[in-house]
C-alpha cells in the first residue's frame, strides 16, 4: 500500500561550477578551481591574509601585534 499523496523525491539540479578565481569551468582534478594556477593564487591569498571577516572586536591582550614597541601595549 503506497500513499500517492506524497510528492516525488526532490532531485538536485546541477549547474556548471565556476572557478572562484577566474570564473572558468571547474576541472575535476583541481576542484573547486579550473587549474593549478588558480588554486595557487587562492592559496597565496589565504597565506597573505587576503581573506578577512570584518568585526567590531578590538585587538585582544594576547595579540603581540597589538602591543606597542616596548611590548606593553598602547
Amino acid at each position: 500500500m503506497t500513499d500517492r499523496s506524497l510528492p516525488p523525491p526532490l532531485r538536485a539540479v546541477r549547474t556548471a561550477a565556476r572557478c572562484p578565481v577566474c570564473s572558468k569551468d571547474v576541472v575535476a582534478g583541481y576542484r573547486p578551481f579550473c587549474s593549478k594556477r588558480c588554486a595557487d593564487i587562492d592559496l597565496g591569498r589565504w597565506l597573505k591574509e587576503g581573506y578577512r571577516i570584518e568585526t567590531e572586536e578590538g585587538p585582544s591582550e594576547d595579540d603581540p601585534e597589538a602591543a606597542g614597541p616596548s611590548g606593553q601595549g598602547g
